[in-house]
């Protein structure tokens, strides 16, 4: 069992942290809640294009703006009530029982408790090269092994070498992103079933579907209505447009979610889950901010194609398209024309992500795009 004393050092690092928000690796050396990521000239500028942090342009439903606002009136109270209905109505939609699911401070705190919870010295973590990373660093942070397993040409994770891995390692923790981030690549649900039986017995599989909304895949809930040793992560900070209103969910089975919410779970922000409310009682904003993202997306990737520059395939509002160079490089010379995009991972240092914003916002990205590649 962790000690008390390093339970509090870690949660230190979680609540509502800039690593749970996938901004540790653009961080300097030091403590982490003492820094902000660096300012890059113009990113604050009125005509900066921002593709860089996967965020919807488009915002909060309208419904949620104004339940947001409505919340301020009570945000100075602990208000658990709201916290029980947005649960209450989540559960409702998706055949679940209150006791299988929790809200978090987005989904980044839920990744850092599941790191906490499921690994150790004696239990690894095994993940895909590249994913959204937090999970790999709280594993890590608190001494637990870190097995990265590459994602092959299709992006699809690689559930059998996965498979092999957690039992080499003796792993704790298999983590699925999917659609998976930076790629925005989808692992088809018949391969997540597939490691979910020949994972090691007593294992948990983490799938987080941050970007399930974008995608064209059956989600993995029934396997948590099925009591499978799952925990399944969403949030609303991707297509809900509330990425800095910081709310997410977990979905367990209620012995797993015990053990999660023990590193760490507290009242959430007041507005944020009025606005979350909101959002899951007006769905039928979901099909019309897919389509149109899906349309920017392949726009976007179609052109790059034309140019010679292969995109990974994406079922998220991302995609990684190979820039024929150093990533970081090209990311610093879209900068100069106020376009910030992604950045390259150290597995595709050629690759770089780029959010799918608003029709002008690509228009823009494709101009400069045409400038700095020549």
């Amino acid at each position: 069992m962790t000690h008390m004393p390093d339970r509090r050092r870690f949660l230190g690092l979680t609540a509502c942290s800039l690593a749970t928000a996938g901004l540790a690796p653009l961080l300097g050396t030091g403590p982490a809640h003492a820094q902000l990521p660096p300012a890059l000239p113009g990113m604050g500028d009125p005509d900066a294009v921002l593709l860089n942090f996967n965020e919807n342009p488009q915002g909060p439903f309208p419904e949620a703006r104004a339940a947001a606002g409505a919340g301020m009136a009570q945000a100075h109270r602990y208000l658990f009530g709201p916290q029980r209905e947005l649960v209450e109505v989540f559960v409702a939609q998706n055949q679940l029982r209150e006791d299988q699911v929790a809200g978090y401070c987005g989904s980044g705190v839920a990744l850092d408790s599941a790191a906490l919870a499921f690994t150790s010295k004696q239990a690894a973590l095994v993940t895909a090269d590249p994913t959204f990373e937090s999970l790999a660093q709280m594993a890590g942070a608190h001494g637990a092994p870190v097995v990265r397993v590459p994602l092959p040409a299709d992006g699809a994770h690689d559930v059998e070498a996965m498979a092999a891995a957690a039992r080499a390692s003796g792993a704790g923790l298999v983590y699925v992103c999917n659609p998976n981030n930076p790629t925005g690549s989808i692992t088809p649900r018949a391969r997540i079933d597939w490691l979910l039986a020949h994972k090691p017995a007593g294992s948990v599989l983490l799938v987080d579907e941050a970007y399930i909304h974008y995608s064209d895949e059956p989600d993995t809930l029934d396997l948590v209505r099925a009591g499978a040793d799952v925990v399944v992560l969403r949030t609303f900070s991707k297509i809900y447009g509330m990425a800095g209103m910081r709310l997410g969910l977990a979905v367990a089975r209620p012995d797993l979610l015990q053990r999660l919410v023990l590193f760490g779970a507290n009242s959430l922000p007041v507005p944020s889950v009025a606005a979350g409310i909101a959002s899951l009682r007006h769905p039928q904003h979901l099909a019309a901010r897919k389509a149109e993202n899906t349309r920017l997306r392949e726009e976007t990737v179609a052109w790059l194609a034309a140019r010679g520059h292969a995109c990974l395939p994406s079922q998220a509002n991302c995609f990684m398209v190979d820039v024929k160079g150093d990533g970081r490089a090209f990311s610093a010379a879209m900068a100069r024309h106020k376009v910030f995009v992604g950045r390259s991972w150290p597995a595709m240092p050629r690759h770089v992500r780029v959010t799918v914003g608003t029709a002008a916002e690509m228009a823009r990205f494709r101009e400069a795009f045409a400038v700095v590649t020549g």
